[in-house]
C-alpha cells in the first residue's frame, strides 16, 4: 500500500493513478477516516496523560477515565479497520516512464528478437501436434480434472522438467538462491502481494482451512520476510523459486480453451528480488530480470518481443511492468510467456519487510518480480516453433542433454 502522509501530500497524483489504471477510491471517506483516526488517538494519548497525573486518591476519576478511554479504543478499532481497507484499495502510482492507456492496445512495443519461422509445409498447432505425436492427453485430463485439465505424456513431460529444470540451473548459476515454494498459502501474503483485494475471484479458495492456492510463487517468495527486518548490507536478496501454480481464470471464460496456452495448473520458475528502498536501483534491477528472461528464450532460440505495459494492463501494485511476449505459429501471433514487475515499497507495506540502512535508520524495502519460465505454456512455442515437415519436433540444443534425445517422433 501507499502511505498516508504521501497520498496526502500527493492526492492528484495517486487520484490519476487510480484513474489511469481504472480503479474507483473512495479517496473522501478515506481522508475522513483519517482524520478521525488521527482525532481519537489524540483523544487517546490525552486521557493516558491524564491518568499518569492522578494520585492513588484520585480513585472515581481514574476509573471515569478508565471508562472513556475505552469507549475511545473501542470507536479507534473500528475506524481503524474501515481505514485499513480502504488504504487496500489504493492502487501505485506508475513511474513516469509508463505510457497511458485503457487496455493492452495502450501497450508499447520496445524490442524484438529472432527470426519468426516460415515453414514450407502446412504448419500444425500444438494441439496436433501433442495429439500426433501423443505428448499431451487432452480428453482423459478433462475426464479427470476438468475444464483445461491435461496429462502430459511422453516426451511432453520430459520436455516440461527439461525446460524447468535448464532456467533454475540457469538462475542458480547467476546467484540466485533456489527455492520451491509452497502453494497453499495463507490470506495475507495475497492481501501483501496486492492481489487482494482486487483480483480474489482469481484464486482458488480452500473454506474449510482458510487456505488458498498460490497463482505464482511470488505470493509465498515476496512474504517470505514478512513482519521482519533485515540488514541494508544483506540486500539485494534474490531468489529463483519453482512452485505448482493455481488460477481460477474467472475472467477469461471463452477465451484460449483449447490447448494448454490458459490453464488452472501449470508449473513455472519465478524470479523474486527483496531490494533496498531507492527507485533507479529497483529499475537497475528490473531490467536484469528482463535480461534473465530474454536470455532464456534466447537459448531456447524462441522468437519474442517485449511490451512497455501502459496504465490500464499494468496491474495494481506494479510502479513499472514488462511482458515478454514469445512467437506462437499457431496462434500467428505473439503470446505472453513472462511477467515482470518492479512494486517500490508498496508490497513491502503490506507484509512489513523492513531494513535497517547503514545509519541506523528504518526504511520499508522493494520488491521485484518476473516470470523466469512457464510450462506448458511454454511448450505450445517449443513444439509449434521447432515443428518438422515430417511430423516430428527438434529439441532445442540446450535441453538436447537433459532430454537424452535431439528429436521427438512417433
Amino acid at each position: 500500500m501507499l502511505d498516508i502522509k504521501f497520498i496526502r501530500d500527493n492526492l492528484e497524483l495517486c487520484k490519476t493513478a487510480a484513474k489511469n489504471k481504472n480503479r474507483e477510491v473512495d479517496w473522501d471517506r478515506l481522508l475522513s477516516r483519517d482524520d478521525a483516526r488521527r482525532d481519537l488517538v489524540g483523544q487517546s494519548d490525552a486521557i493516558r496523560a491524564q491518568k499518569n497525573k492522578l494520585t492513588r486518591e484520585d480513585i472515581e476519576k481514574g476509573k471515569e477515565l478508565k471508562q472513556q478511554l475505552k469507549k475511545i479504543e473501542d470507536e479507534l478499532r473500528s475506524v481503524e479497520e474501515e481505514f485499513t481497507l480502504l488504504m487496500l484499495t489504493v492502487p501505485n502510482v506508475p513511474h513516469e516512464s509508463v505510457p497511458v492507456g485503457k487496455d493492452a492496445s495502450g501497450n508499447k512495443e520496445i524490442k524484438k528478437w529472432g527470426k519468426v519461422p516460415k515453414f514450407d509445409f502446412p504448419a500444425k498447432d500444438h494441439i496436433e501436434l501433442a495429439r500426433s505425436l501423443d505428448l499431451i492427453d487432452f480428453d482423459r485430463g478433462a475426464k479427470v480434472g476438468g475444464s483445461r485439465a491435461y496429462f502430459l505424456k511422453n516426451e511432453g513431460a520430459m520436455l516440461e522438467l527439461a525446460v524447468l529444470m535448464y532456467t533454475f540451473q540457469k538462475l542458480v548459476s547467476k546467484g540466485y538462491t533456489p527455492l520451491i515454494a509452497p502453494s497453499l498459502v495463507r490470506e495475507f501474503t495475497l492481501v501483501g502481494n496486492g492481489q487482494f483485494p482486487w483480483g480474489r475471484e482469481e484464486v482458488y479458495h480452500l473454506e474449510k482451512d482458510d487456505q488458498y492456492l498460490a497463482g505464482t510463487a511470488e505470493v509465498p517468495v515476496t512474504a517470505y520476510f514478512s513482519d521482519e527486518v533485515l540488514m541494508e548490507a544483506d540486500l539485494p536478496k534474490k531468489f529463483v523459486a519453482f512452485s505448482p501454480c493455481f488460477r481460477r481464470e474467472a475472467g477469461s471464460y471463452g477465451k484460449d480453451t483449447r490447448g494448454v496456452y490458459r490453464l488452472h495448473q501449470f508449473n513455472k520458475v519465478e524470479q523474486v528480488i527483496i531490494s533496498t528502498n531507492d527507485l533507479n536501483n529497483s529499475l537497475t534491477l528490473h531490467e536484469e530480470l528482463l535480461a534473465n528472461a530474454e536470455e532464456i528464450l534466447q537459448d531456447l532460440e524462441l522468437p519474442y518481443r517485449v511490451l512497455l505495459m501502459c496504465t490500464g494492463d499494468m496491474g495494481e501494485p506494479q510502479v513499472k511492468k514488462y511482458d515478454v511476449e514469445t512467437w506462437m505459429p499457431g496462434r500467428k501471433g505473439y503470446g505472453e510467456t513472462m511477467s515482470n514487475s518492479v512494486m517500490g515499497d508498496f508490497q513491502a507495506r503490506r507484509l512489513k519487510i523492513r531494513y535497517k540502512t547503514r545509519d541506523g535508520k528504518m526504511s520499508y524495502c522493494h520488491t521485484l518480480n518476473n516470470t523466469a519460465i512457464a510450462s506448458p505454456r511454454i511448450l505450445v512455442a517449443i513444439f509449434e516453433n521447432y515443428q518438422q515437415k515430417d511430423g516430428s519436433i527438434l529439441v532445442p540444443d540446450v535441453l538436447q542433454s537433459l532430454m537424452g534425445k535431439t528429436e521427438i517422433r512417433r
